[in-house]
């Protein structure tokens, strides 16, 4: 049985409006042609009607969209068959009415849902006409808000908590306002007979645990059966060269096979170990042939979540196969606001970009969606852990009808489909509903009225234990492991930290000692490619019309400067160069001195998920990959902080400066290098030679001794560790006080294999040195960056670009650029010896 999909839809506004349509609206043709699966906006930006959302200002100019009722249609032939036929609609965006040859076929108001209707009776032989009306999504969270009382939330007056919809369509501190309708999954007709899978569920298991040399595979397939007739079925389950078959009766709806499969190998992260797939199929069949078919790729592993509580508190400690493994984390959002633009290949080259930067789990944060097919296929197959969010974010959610017993099918629904994915670790409740509950004043807006609580605490968690209880179910993102304790207490359970950001200076990362950190970051611009392409603004100003559009934060602007304080020098008026330069590398070094002092914890803390990995639009945020696709210095200060084996410098209380060693991979390390206290002209002035074995999973400290740890002259040296897994340094003051030189080098430029090989040879000291093909070709990559050189010292730069680049221009500022640069007169930034 296989989706028939429908062809030929066309895209109209719809009659009878209440109160009207918006002018924009009325001035649209009608029979625009569309593409489904799409959306409203994508088919009118195809038709040339609209301007793009994501440039210049066009959002604010395009909110009647979301408050339009729209009507997609199609005519198609059908010639009768035997059996029934349904009509499947695998994603409707998100108050739809279905309407075939006149008659209604039904309603939906939940865009996380499928839903199936019998039209055998509706269809017609020849010709048949689909339509499918879309009500602005604003009438209807104004009705539902109306019947069950208004409930606080962060998004103003948009209704975010009335809609089951992505509640990042309605904006967020680094989305826009675009509320999307359409039909954004498959939709076609499927004809069957006799009986079909309804729902199928693999609870997968390891019979022995992870720890032996063989392993033994368990797969419980319980199937949800509707029959037509009481003619009888064989449920047959297969995974290799191992089957079993279930004879059920007639008109049985329920069946269950175990399937025992003998030397499995077992799935693990990435950087643990291999990511074995398996194929299973379940299969339907009556009189030798098949009446469905369900197949997916399955992995044999164990899951846990230790928060058994200990001297420090409670942790939260994620066993793979019975190995705790340390979260090198990053939340994602939708990758584009238009979400069937996100493709496989898309998803592919973002995954790529995370592992690369030695990320193992993605965070599927509660505002956004659950995501494809794809999305979790992939993240099985690269070994990404996956943490699913339940769709509720900074928001009190009502638990009245309609919403209650949408949110009930929804997550029944979305635990069913995603519980094959061996890659999906941990489900939860929501996204910081909690602790707005606590703090955010929500307790005395709402009174007695309801909010999310018996979702978080009761109907989610009996969802998850009925039907996926191979995983562990967390509450909350923060949460402490009990309604006793403050849901955002770093000693508990996991905690969000956003006063650095919000309120404070970075360096208060080390003033926490947390069990796992499930959001912090900070701000930077996007590349300027990337800007560059999605605001006009001449010239380009961080306070420009178009910047400002692209900042969605609160103080967004102000908070970056502040954060600069203390640190680098505050760029002057009009420099949007150092600007962005400063404000891309401030966000690099915050998120790296946060990560480096949580890993140098372990295990004491076991996890860290950085705030965010990916954008939805160019915009300035916290990601690490801008909304273009572009990695930003904070992406290559990931590589290093999240490498398997990582040397950081850190104070320790009572013992001074130490070296400390991480080591998140599976073999022992054997570190052997040499720790030297330098002066800036590259002079060493003390020596220390760490030897050292650190096992698996362990952490190693090693104080300083006087000598290392004691500069001469504060603003003038540095500690330097060189180990083969990166440079690690230790300044003795920020850079506002240091005694820098002025940047001194020579570049060598020469043609290489699909681009071009830039060498930088330091005359001076040159701190973050990093390189930004993307001003002279927007579609230049450069391979690494923020490197930091002694005097005498090489960096070698492997630049990918499409068209020839400017040799004179890649070796100086604005294109290169290196800490120093900032405090330098202007005329002697990067002063090229040579090129």
């Amino acid at each position: 049985m296989s989706l028939q999909p429908l062809a030929g839809w066309t895209l109209s506004v719809a009659e009878g409006q209440p109160g009207g349509s918006p002018a924009e609206a009325r001035a649209l043709p009608a029979g625009i042609a569309a593409t489904v699966p799409g959306c409203v906006h994508t088919d009118l930006l195809a038709a040339d009607l609209i301007p793009d959302p994501y440039l210049d200002d066009n959002e604010n100019r395009l909110q009647w969209v979301g408050r339009t009722d729209w009507v997609y249609e199609t005519v198609f032939e059908h010639t009768p068959g035997g059996g029934r036929t349904d009509l499947v609609c695998h994603g409707l965006d998100t108050v739809a009415t279905v309407m075939l040859n006149g008659a209604e076929v039904g309603t939906t108001a939940n865009m996380h849902r499928s839903y199936r209707f019998d039209v055998t009776h509706l269809l017609r032989p020849g010709a048949n006409r689909l339509a499918v009306r879309f009500d602005s999504v604003y009438r209807y969270g104004d009705a539902v808000m109306a019947a069950v009382g208004e409930r606080p939330h962060v998004m103003g007056k948009e209704p975010v908590p009335y809609v089951r919809k992505m509640a990042c369509n309605f904006g967020w501190d680094w989305g826009p306002t675009l509320a999307t309708a359409g039909i954004w999954g498959p939709i076609g007709l499927e004809t069957w007979s006799v009986a079909r899978l309804v729902a199928v569920r693999p609870e997968v298991t390891v019979v022995d645990g992870g720890q032996k040399e063989e392993h033994s595979g368990r797969v419980t397939v319980r199937a949800d059966v509707k029959s037509l007739s009481d003619l009888g079925a064989t449920l047959t389950v297969t995974l290799g060269d191992h089957s079993v078959a279930l004879d059920l009766e007639p008109g049985a709806t329920t069946g269950t096979v175990t399937l025992d499969v003998p030397d499995v190998d077992l799935w693990w992260p990435v950087g643990q170990g291999a990511q074995p797939l398996y194929d299973l199929t379940v299969a339907l069949r009556h009189d030798g042939r098949d009446l469905d078919r369900w197949e997916r790729r399955i992995g044999f592993r164990t899951v846990e979540v230790d928060t058994a509580p200990d001297a420090d508190g409670t942790p939260f400690t994620v066993k793979i196969n019975g190995r705790p493994v340390f979260v090198r984390g990053v939340n994602w959002i939708p990758d584009d606001v238009f979400l069937t633009r996100v493709t496989r290949e898309r998803l592919a080259e973002r995954f790529g970009q995370a592992v690369d930067a030695g990320v193992n789990l993605l965070r599927v944060w509660g505002g956004g969606r659950y995501e494809s097919a794809d999305f979790y296929g992939l993240a099985d197959e690269l070994g990404l852990m996956v943490e699913q969010d339940f769709l509720f974010a900074c928001a009190a959610y009502p638990e009245e009808e309609p919403l209650a017993s949408e949110v009930r099918a929804e997550a029944a629904e979305q635990v069913v489909r995603l519980m094959p994915h061996p890659s999906l670790i941990w489900w939860c409740g929501n996204n910081e509903n909690l602790w707005g509950y606590r703090d955010w004043g929500w307790a005395e807006q709402l009174g007695d009225r309801t909010w999310g609580a018996g979702y978080y605490h009761d109907v989610l968690p009996r969802i998850v234990a009925d039907l996926d209880p191979t995983r562990p179910y967390w509450p909350g993102s923060p949460y402490a492991g009990g309604d006793d304790r403050h849901p955002n207490e770093p000693a508990h359970g996991t905690t969000h930290i956003w006063d650095v950001w919000n309120t404070d200076d970075y360096r208060k990362y080390r003033e926490y000692r947390p069990r796992f950190v499930a959001e912090f970051g900070f701000q930077g611009p996007p590349a300027y490619a990337t800007l560059r392409r999605s605001v006009s603004d001449e010239p380009l100003a961080a306070d420009s019309p178009g910047v400002l559009h692209h900042q969605k934060a609160l103080d967004g602007n102000g908070k970056l400067l502040r954060g600069l304080a203390g640190h680098l020098p505050e760029p002057g008026p009009g420099a949007f160069d150092d600007w962005h330069w400063a404000t891309q590398l401030n966000q690099a070094r915050a998120v790296s001195f946060g990560i480096e002092h949580f890993r140098s914890l372990r295990p004491l803390c076991m996890g860290t998920i950085v705030w965010q990995l990916n954008d939805c639009w160019p915009v300035t945020s916290w990601a690490a990959v801008d909304g273009d696709g572009r990695r930003k210095p904070l992406w290559y200060a990931l590589r290093r902080s999240y490498a398997d084996r990582l040397i950081t410098f850190q104070p320790q209380p009572g013992d001074g400066l130490a070296v400390v060693l991480v080591n998140d991979g599976v073999a022992p390390w054997s570190a052997h290098f040499d720790v030297r206290r330098c002066g800036f002209g590259g002079e060493t002035l003390a020596r220390f030679s760490v030897e050292v074995e650190v096992e698996p999973g362990g952490t190693h400290r090693v104080p300083l001794p006087d000598d290392v740890r004691t500069p001469a002259d504060p603003a003038a040296e540095l500690v330097v560790a060189d180990a083969g897994v990166g440079r690690s340094t230790w300044y003795f003051a920020e850079d506002v006080d240091l005694a820098y030189p002025v940047p001194e080098y020579s570049t060598t430029v020469v043609e290489a294999d699909g681009g071009l090989r830039v060498e930088v040879a330091a005359a001076t000291l040159l701190r973050d040195l990093t390189l930004f093909p993307d001003r002279l070709d927007p579609a230049a990559t450069v391979d690494t960056a923020l490197a930091t050189l002694l005097p005498g010292e090489r960096a070698v730069f492997e630049v990918r670009c499409a068209r020839p680049i400017d040799r004179d221009a890649i070796g100086r500022p604005p294109v290169l650029r290196c800490a120093n640069d900032l405090g330098a007169p202007t005329g002697e930034r990067g002063r090229a010896l040579s090129s």
